[in-house]
């Protein structure tokens, strides 16, 4: 099985410091949407897998978000793709279960369903937690450096994440179209 897991908030979709917390508030990351129809027409399932402390803070609840992914649903299936499913950790990050990132609960988990391992499976994402998510589950690291991408470039220890401009970059040199990116 070909598996790309996604994080969604700076990677699909604008990020915001205030949080996503209506289907008006979601905008796409140009090319990204389209990223994901191509990597499923190539093959690929995608999945993703976001913390959404927004939830525990009271700030949304379950209806809005799930209002917010159908609309994302929707969008990458009128270019012909398909998101497999989505793993969400609605914890407050001061109560944070093990499938709140950096914990490995959500990509373990979804392993785990899948009856797949996750090495050599790349998980893009653009902070440290989804980079510590993706090692501690045994999954490849890769940052974008959309949304806190260019902030999370800056940390340390980056020797073993792939380093791209965005999802559109991440998904031509995985299909082979475009040039290698950087690696920190």
């Amino acid at each position: 099985m070909k598996l790309v897991i996604l994080d969604r908030d700076g990677v699909i979709n604008e990020d915001s410091d205030e949080h996503i917390r209506s289907v008006s508030e979601w905008k796409p990351i140009a090319g990204s949407l389209e990223a994901i129809a191509q990597l499923c027409q190539a093959g690929y399932q995608v999945y993703i897998a976001s913390n959404q402390s927004g939830i525990g803070r009271g700030y949304f609840d379950f209806d809005a978000l799930f209002a917010i992914h159908d609309r994302m649903q929707r969008a990458v299936a009128e270019l012909g793709g398909r998101i497999a499913g989505i793993e969400f950790a609605p914890d407050h990050p001061d109560e944070p279960s093990e499938m709140r990132k950096p914990g490995p609960g959500m990509l373990k988990d979804l392993a785990r369903r899948l009856g797949v391992g996750l090495e050599g499976v790349p998980f893009v994402g653009d902070s440290e937690g989804d980079i510590l998510a993706a090692r501690a589950a045994g999954a490849r690291p890769v940052l974008v450096l959309t949304g806190k991408g260019e902030r999370t470039k800056s940390a340390q220890n980056l020797e073993d994440v792939l380093i791209c401009k965005d999802l559109a970059e991440f998904v031509r040199t995985t299909l082979g179209h475009g040039q290698r990116p950087q690696t920190a």
